[in-house]
């Protein structure tokens, strides 16, 4: 068994059921695969979207509706 990332994947394959055995076995490659680098990804703070600018946004959506329905 061979744990991918998603960037070596280019097709699914066919569902199956899983053993027991085959279930710990991919949990313990995915585990001895995870490095530090792809922990790095979730501690790192995310910029995001300013509540202004949504708020602007719903506002003109709302607007948009608005004018549709009148």
């Amino acid at each position: 068994m061979k744990i991918q990332r998603l960037e070596e994947i280019t097709c699914l394959p066919d569902f199956r059921e899983y053993s027991e055995e085959e279930i710990k076995m991919a949990y313990a490659l995915a585990k001895s695969a995870f490095t530090a680098d792809d922990l790095q990804r979730y501690t790192e703070l995310d910029k995001g979207v300013s509540a202004d600018d949504v708020l602007a946004e719903m506002e003109e959506a709302q607007k948009q509706f608005d004018q549709g329905n009148a």
